[in-house]
C-alpha cells in the first residue's frame, strides 16, 4: 500500500528531510479515472514499490477547495510533481495505466532536477526511465530533456543534435521529434 500523506505541510517537510520529490494527486471519490488509478495503477506492485521508495506521495480530495484553487485543478485525477519546496515541475491530467506510471514519475523527477540545474542527476533519472520503459508514453519527452540536460551541463551542441537523431529513429511520430527538428540546423 502506498503511504499517502494527506497534509501538504507535512509532505513538504518530509520531502525536505528525505531529499525527495513530491507526487501530488488530486482525486474525487466519484471520478472513474481516480477509481481506476486506485484499483489498477496504484495497486500494481511495481508502481506501489516505486512510489513508496522514490517520492513523497500526497493525496488530496478535489473537494479541498483551498488547495485545489492553489494548484488550479479543474479535472481529476490530476498528478503534479513538485520539488521539495513545493514548486510545480510537471502536471498530468487523467488516468495513467500502470505500464506508464513509473515512467511518468521518473520524468517528473528528471524535470525537477533540470529545473534545479542538477543536470547530471537529471540525465541519470531520464536514462533510468529510458532503460526501464523505452515504450512508455514519457519516453520521447525523456529523450528530449536528457539531451537538453546534457547540453546544459556541457554546452556541446552535439547533445542537441543527438536528440533529434534518437527521436527520429525511435519515435518518428512523436511531437518531441517535431520539437527537436530545429536542432538539425546546428
Amino acid at each position: 500500500m502506498i503511504p499517502w500523506e494527506t497534509d501538504m505541510g507535512k509532505a513538504l517537510a518530509r520531502a525536505k528531510a528525505e531529499q525527495k520529490t513530491v507526487l501530488l494527486e488530486f482525486f474525487s471519490p466519484e471520478c472513474i479515472g481516480c477509481k481506476q488509478m486506485e484499483e489498477v495503477t496504484f495497486a500494481d506492485p511495481d508502481v506501489m514499490n516505486f512510489i513508496s521508495d522514490r517520492v513523497v506521495p500526497v493525496r488530496i480530495p478535489v473537494a479541498n477547495t483551498t488547495q485545489t484553487g492553489d494548484y488550479r485543478v479543474s479535472w481529476t485525477p490530476t498528478l503534479i510533481t513538485l520539488d521539495l519546496y513545493g514548486r510545480e515541475h510537471q502536471r498530468t491530467v487523467g488516468f495513467i495505466p500502470p505500464e506508464d506510471m513509473v515512467g511518468a514519475v521518473l520524468l517528473g523527477i528528471g524535470k525537477v532536477h533540470v529545473g534545479d540545474g542538477q543536470f547530471n542527476e537529471a540525465v541519470i533519472q531520464l536514462s533510468t526511465l529510458l532503460n526501464g520503459c523505452p515504450e512508455c508514453a514519457a519516453a520521447p519527452e525523456a529523450v528530449y530533456l536528457r539531451g537538453v540536460a546534457r547540453f546544459s551541463s556541457s554546452h556541446d551542441p552535439a547533445a542537441l543534435k543527438e536528440i533529434y537523431q534518437q527521436l527520429s529513429t525511435q519515435y518518428p511520430e512523436s511531437e518531441w521529434t517535431r520539437r527537436a527538428h530545429p536542432f538539425t540546423l546546428l
